[in-house]
């Protein structure tokens, strides 16, 4: 561990992590279009990284940079391994589930249900943080049945902030943790937006991320105004160039001059290499699927991928389905997209 602990970074903006979904391949395409967003690794278990194949879980590739380490875990001394593990695989921090309700997640105790023990939650942190200089970081839930107050929230946000966490992102909803599945968890109980913001307000110095039914730049902008960052899920999967415009509206960064032909001349590359070390094109072509949300030739190019990606593939399958969408559309620069909003935000942001 080296000696200075690092300060946390601002992240305006982040992609949260999403079993099956925020993978490397995800997060390599992602990069293409957003720069400076804070990128998550699916949870990776404590017992994964101790007792598995390690390069396998953590190594990632430069360019998926700044890019946290999500662990799964429930006991102090695993999870402080564990971090200082990952601080030698180079993440930019170490991230603890604690609001994941799947059934297999509750079963080795952690992810949401740890939110009915806020002290062991503690515990959980110190230890991490003991063992590492990167930031050690939570995302939680606003409660649990039973823990579901803004009582509850406040003092688990206290015990684990004292306890060395740097930053709580905080998924507006509370785990139902019988009788939902995790997808109904995403949907189902009602977001409670005003209980995220009471936090920022009871604890202004600590560092708070809000998640959850976030879904454009407007929300983003929106929500910011009240917390300190934002955490976008499912909407960054289904629909990737909403991140656009993400780094100069919320980065300040210069625009950049890219096409979204650029990109997917990038990723037939890439696909085209991992391919040849061995890859299934289809686990890359999946992230693929949602990249042009609501695009006249969009259900022919998504059609065209689910069709073929599974069945032996052609090398061009990517090109061939990139032809159902308009030239005109390919060739425009990322950050054209919601041109039209892009004025009322910056005189927010």
């Amino acid at each position: 561990m080296n000696s200075k602990k690092e300060k946390p970074i601002l992240y305006p903006v982040s992609v949260a992590p999403m079993m099956d979904w925020t993978d490397k391949h995800f997060r390599f395409f992602l990069r293409l279009i957003s720069k400076y967003s804070l990128l998550y690794t699916e949870m990776v278990t404590t017992g994964a990284i101790l007792r598995g194949d390690k390069d396998r879980h953590l190594l990632f590739s430069p360019e998926e940079a700044p890019l946290s380490l999500q662990l799964g875990g429930d006991n102090p001394n695993a999870l402080a391994e564990c971090a200082s593990i990952g601080e030698g695989y180079g993440y930019s921090e170490i991230n603890l589930n604690v609001g994941c309700p799947s059934d297999k997640v509750q079963e080795g105790n952690f992810g949401a249900c740890l939110m009915k023990d806020p002290d062991r939650v503690a515990d959980c942190i110190s230890a991490m943080d003991s063992k590492t200089s990167l930031p050690v970081t939570v995302k939680c839930r606003i409660g649990v049945p039973g823990k579901e107050s803004i009582e509850d929230l406040s003092e688990f946000v206290r015990k684990v902030s004292l306890a060395g966490a740097k930053r709580i992102t905080v998924h507006a909803r509370i785990a139902i943790l019988e009788g939902l599945s995790p997808a109904q968890n995403r949907s189902v109980p009602p977001l409670r937006y005003e209980d995220v913001y009471e936090i920022k307000r009871k604890y202004p110095d600590l560092v708070i991320e809000l998640n959850g039914g976030v879904k454009t730049l407007e929300d983003i902008s929106s929500h910011l105004t009240k917390v300190d960052g934002i955490m976008i899920g499912r909407a960054a999967y289904e629909n990737p160039f909403l991140f656009s415009n993400v780094d100069r509206l919320f980065y300040q960064a210069s625009p950049r001059m890219i096409t979204r032909r650029e990109v997917f001349d990038t990723m037939q590359e890439y696909v085209s290499k991992k391919t040849e070390q061995g890859e299934k094109p289809s686990r890359i072509l999946k992230h693929l699927l949602g990249a042009f949300h609501e695009v006249r030739g969009a259900r022919s190019y998504r059609r065209i991928l689910t069709e073929k990606m599974h069945s032996n593939p052609g090398p061009k399958l990517l090109l061939e389905a990139l032809e159902s969408i308009s030239p005109e559309y390919m060739d425009q620069r990322l950050e054209t997209e919601e041109s039209l909003s892009l004025t009322a935000l910056e005189s927010v942001v």
